[in-house]
C-alpha cells in the first residue's frame, strides 16, 4: 500500500480538528453507525473544555489504495515544542486558514518551521461559505506569508483549495459541487511525496522518537517515524542519546500503528511507517532507537528555549491540605519531572530551598495548561508571578519579544496603541483596516509587557478585542516596564467573610470573593479602587441595637464578585503576591504570613 505523511497547521479556531473529523468519516475510519463525539482527535478533557488543540496526536485513513498518515498539530505557540518534533515526521503540511481572518500568529510560528524543514504546503482556505468570507484576499496573505518566511521557489507554487470543514466538503473551485473532501485526498496523494525512508527498507532498522507515551500494561511506549530498515516484535534494539552515547539496550515488547482514531497491534513495521514501540525503561523524547550495529544517531531539531520561568512551591497558606492529597514538595518535584520527560519544551529546576521549583516554558497558556492537570490529579500549589528569562548576547542583556496581532473595533485602536507603545515598551509594526468596522494592529512587544496586559486589553475594548501573541525574537533590554496599576484588598481577619462587611467594602474597590467564602489573614479579597493596598476586615458584622432607625433594615445587595480565571491570576499577581491552587479553588495571597500569624490564622480558619 502506498503511504503519505502529513501534518495539519491552523491557528486556533480556524477548523483544523472538525476537517480531520471529517477526514476520518469519509474515508471509512468510522462504522455507519458508530457514535463519534465532535472533535474526536480533542481527546484531553481539558482540548475538549477550552475548545484548542494541546497535544499533537497522529490519526491514519485509507484512500483509493494508500494509507495517509495525519498529524494534529496543536494551534497555540505555547505548545510549540509539540510541533517541532512533529513536523520531522512527515513529507507535506496542509495549512488550514480561515478565509475570513487569513493567516494569524500562531499559523505563522508552525508554518515557518514547517517552510525551514522544505516541507512543500498545501493551502485550504477553510469557512468560505461564511458571509465575511474573503478567499481572495487570504490567499494573497498566504503567499505574502510563504515569501516573508523566505520559501523557495517550489514552496511558493503551492496549489489551494476551498472548503468547508463542518459542512464537509472541499474543491478546487470556489463555486465547485461541494459534495466531498474527494479534492483534498487527490491533492494529497498527487502532491506530497511518498517517504523518502521507503528507499531505505534493507537497511538496519532506525527510528527518531518524537512523542513519550505511557501503557498501564506495558510501561514507556516511544512513538517515531522509521527512518531505515524494518523491525518485528521481540527484536532486540539499542536507544542512541542525541550525542551517541548508549542508553540502554532492549527488546521490543510491542508494536502498534495508527488506524482511525484507534491503535492496533501490528507484527512489523517498515521504513516510513508511523509506529510506536514499547519495551524501553529509559529511553526518551529525541532519542534515536536502532539497530544493534548502528551506531550514529539521528539529528534531532533543535528545540526553542524557554522565556518564562514560574515558581511552583508547596501550599502553605492556613487552608492548606483541605482540597488535596498530594501536597508534600517531594510529590510536586516527581510530578514535574515527569512532566518535563515528556515536553521538552518544559525546564525544571530546583531552588536553593528545596521547597519551590522554578519551571520554565514558552507562556502563560503553557504553565496555566500544566497546573490544571496538576489540581486535577489532587495537587495543592502556591505560583509565583511569570518572569522573563533574559539572555545574555555579545555583552548585552537581552530580552524575549512577541509579537502581538490585535483586531479591535476602530473606536478603540487609540487606547491599545498607546498602552503598547508607550506603557509597554512595544513598536507599532503595522496598522490598517480589517473590516467590519475594525483594526487590524501588529505590534512587537517585549514578553515582560504583555504579563497581565489580556484582562486590562479586555477592559479597554470592553470585550470586543481579540489579542494573539506569538515569540518574535530577542532585543535589547527595553528598561523598566510598570506593572498592575491598583492595589489590593487584604483581610486582616481569619474566618467566613460576612455579607454586611462585603457591602461596605464596595465602596473600596471590586471584590473577589462572595459571602460566606472562608478567608485568612493576609489573602486578596479585592481589588482596590486605588494605587496602594489596603488591609480591610471582610468578618465585621452588623451591630445590633433595640433602636429602630430610618436605613437600619436596607437590604444587603452584593455585586458579583470577580472570578479570575487560572491563567488570568498567573497574569494578575504582583511580585510580592501569589496565587493559591487546590483542586476546588483559586486564591490570591500575599507572598509571606508571619508564622505566628499564620498558626493563628489556621486556628480561626
Amino acid at each position: 500500500m502506498d503511504m503519505r505523511n502529513i501534518a495539519i497547521i491552523a491557528h486556533v479556531d480556524h477548523g483544523k480538528t472538525t476537517l480531520v473529523d471529517e477526514l476520518l468519516k469519509q474515508s471509512g475510519a468510522f462504522r455507519a453507525n458508530q457514535a463519534v463525539a465532535e472533535r474526536a482527535m480533542d481527546s484531553n478533557d481539558l482540548e475538549r473544555e477550552r475548545g484548542i488543540t494541546i497535544f499533537a496526536k497522529p490519526t491514519s485513513v485509507e484512500y483509493k489504495n494508500t494509507r495517509i498518515n495525519i498529524v494534529d498539530t496543536p494551534g497555540h505557540a505555547d505548545f510549540g515544542g509539540e510541533v517541532e518534533r512533529i513536523l520531522s515526521m512527515v513529507d507535506g503540511v496542509v495549512l488550514l486558514v480561515d478565509a475570513a481572518e487569513g493567516p494569524m500568529p500562531q499559523t505563522k510560528f508552525v508554518t515557518a518551521k514547517a517552510l525551514a524543514l522544505g516541507l512543500r504546503p498545501i493551502v485550504v482556505l477553510n469557512k468560505v461559505d461564511k458571509p465575511d468570507a474573503e478567499p481572495d484576499r487570504a490567499l494573497d496573505e498566504c503567499f505574502d506569508l510563504f515569501s516573508n518566511l523566505e520559501a523557495d521557489e517550489d514552496q511558493l507554487d503551492f496549489p489551494h483549495l476551498y472548503a468547508s470543514g463542518r459542512n464537509g466538503w472541499c474543491d478546487a473551485e470556489l463555486d465547485g459541487p461541494r459534495n466531498s473532501l474527494d479534492a483534498l485526498f487527490n491533492l494529497i496523494v498527487n502532491h506530497v511525496p511518498a517517504p523518502k525512508q521507503i528507499k531505505h527498507k534493507n537497511e538496519d532498522f532506525r527510528m527518531l522518537a518524537t512523542t513519550l507515551g505511557a501503557d498501564a500494561f506495558v510501561g514507556r511506549v516511544l512513538t517515531g517515524r522509521v527512518e531505515s530498515g524494518s523491525v518485528k516484535v521481540g527484536a532486540t534494539l539499542q536507544a542512541l542519546s542525541r550525542i551517541g552515547q548508549k542508553i540502554e539496550q532492549f527488546r521490543v515488547t510491542k508494536i502498534q500503528a495508527f488506524r482511525g482514531l484507534q491503535m492496533q497491534d501490528i507484527e512489523a513495521a517498515e521504513a516510513g511507517d508511523i509506529v510506536s514501540l514499547a519495551g524501553m525503561t529509559k529511553a526518551t523524547v529525541a532519542d534515536t532507537l536502532c539497530a544493534l550495529a548502528v551506531d550514529e544517531p539521528i539529528e534531532a531539531q533543535p528545540i526553542d528555549p524557554p522565556t518564562i520561568t514560574v515558581t511552583f512551591g508547596i501550599n502553605d497558606s492556613p487552608l492548606a491540605g483541605r482540597d488535596g492529597k498530594k501536597v508534600q514538595s517531594r510529590v510536586i518535584r516527581d510530578r514535574l519531572m515527569k512532566e518535563a520527560e515528556t515536553n521538552v519544551a518544559i525546564k525544571i529546576a530546583d531552588t536553593p530551598g528545596g521547597e519551590a521549583f522554578e519551571v520554565s516554558g514558552r507562556g502563560e497558556l503553557q504553565m496555566g495548561v500544566l497546573i490544571e492537570n496538576m489540581r486535577r490529579e489532587g495537587f495543592e500549589l502556591s505560583i509565583s508571578r511569570p518572569q522573563v528569562i533574559m539572555r545574555e548576547i555579545d555583552g548585552k542583556r537581552m530580552e524575549p519579544v512577541e509579537e502581538a496581532t490585535i483586531d479591535v473595533d476602530d473606536e478603540y485602536s487609540g487606547v491599545v496603541i498607546e498602552k503598547l507603545t508607550s506603557t509597554r515598551k512595544g513598536e507599532l509594526v503595522e496598522m490598517k483596516p480589517a473590516g467590519a468596522g475594525k483594526t487590524r494592529i501588529v505590534a512587537h512587544v517585549p514578553s515582560r509587557g504583555l504579563i497581565g496586559y489580556h484582562g486590562e486589553f479586555l477592559t479597554d475594548t470592553r470585550g470586543t478585542g481579540v489579542l494573539n501573541r506569538v515569540f518574535h525574537g530577542w532585543t535589547e533590554h527595553k528598561g523598566s516596564i510598570p506593572g498592575r496599576r491598583s492595589g489590593v484588598l487584604i483581610s486582616m481577619e481569619s474566618g467566613d467573610a460576612v455579607a454586611y462587611a462585603l457591602w461596605n467594602l464596595e465602596d473600596r474597590g471590586k471584590m473577589m470573593i462572595g459571602a460566606q467564602t472562608k478567608v485568612y489573614q493576609g489573602m486578596i479579597i479585592g481589588e482596590h479602587s486605588r494605587e496602594n493596598d489596603l488591609e480591610v476586615n471582610p468578618l465585621k458584622g452588623k451591630k445590633l441595637t433595640n433602636v429602630r432607625a430610618s436605613g437600619t433594615d436596607e437590604a444587603v445587595r452584593l455585586t458579583t464578585p470577580i472570578t479570575l480565571s487560572l491563567e488570568e491570576a498567573i497574569a494578575y499577581i504582583n511580585d510580592d503576591e501569589l496565587v493559591e491552587v487546590t483542586p476546588n479553588a483559586v486564591r490570591l495571597r500575599k507572598r509571606h504570613l508571619d508564622p505566628h500569624e499564620r498558626k493563628r490564622a489556621a486556628r480561626s480558619a
